[in-house]
């Protein structure tokens, strides 16, 4: 089976800099990726030219064996694709509101969209405040909405970049724990930008290792953490000190 994406000989360049240099890297369906490495290895970078936010300088994506025109992507293959960031940025109106815009955007019926955002406010734990203005939520009230206002599109595929970083810990871990089985659920295709092996190790099956723009390792991600190359093992073994469950 192909990838559902693939880059091929692909850089990003900024500022007189190689930010990313990646021969070959592949995105399965059903898989849940984890992204990870040293601050400025390149990894929201990475992120954001996965899903079409940065154009590359060089090389190709692929989407289903299919190369993506550079500077070109189609409307119907954006809508593919659904992304969640650190920050929630949700606008001033409700919680209803936030959760459809993505529906209005595609000028889905009303009483489809009711249907729908009623659904995904359970879904996330969120329907209690269904009137109650996104711009007063708590931190994690205003991510549970953030993910089910990324989740209601269906993406096939939903990139996240570190979005419980900014939780408190008792917070995160029921966040993680709910969106977890609904992503599950869902069998969507997820890529997950994390700093925190915890993280990592509760949510991803396949972890790619980027360290100065380059991807130094990929695998399933028990193997990865339980048998680091000679590239990631010192990232990976310092982690490891404050994060025992990875061990």
């Amino acid at each position: 089976m192909s990838p559902l994406i693939e880059l091929k000989n692909l850089t990003f360049n900024a500022h007189n800099k190689t930010i990313l240099d990646i021969p070959e890297f592949q995105i399965h369906a059903g898989e849940f990726l984890g992204i990870m490495g040293p601050n400025g290895a390149g990894k929201s970078t990475l992120l954001k030219v996965l899903a079409f936010l940065d154009q590359q300088t060089s090389g190709n994506i692929l989407y289903q064996g299919d190369a993506i025109p550079k500077g070109y992507v189609p409307l119907e293959l954006r809508r593919k694709f659904s992304i969640a960031l650190q920050q929630s940025l949700l606008l001033d109106g409700t919680v209803f509101h936030n959760i459809s815009i993505g529906l209005k955007l595609r000028k889905i019926p009303k009483s489809i969209i009711k249907e729908k955002v009623e659904q995904w406010m359970d879904l996330f734990g969120v329907s209690h405040l269904a009137k109650k203005n996104a711009l007063y939520l708590s931190g994690g009230e205003a991510q549970r909405v953030n993910l089910a206002r990324a989740m209601i599109v269906e993406p096939e595929i939903l990139f996240l970049d570190e979005p419980f970083s900014a939780l408190d810990f008792p917070t995160k871990i029921r966040v993680m724990e709910d969106f977890k089985g609904i992503i599950e659920s869902a069998s969507t295709t997820a890529v997950f930008v994390s700093h925190d092996l915890m993280e990592i190790n509760y949510l991803t099956n396949r972890l790619a290792i980027i360290v100065n723009g380059e991807v130094k390792q990929v695998g399933q991600t028990q193997g990865v953490l339980e048998h680091p190359n000679s590239s990631t093992a010192s990232f990976l073994n310092e982690w490891k000190k404050f994060y025992p469950i990875a061990r």
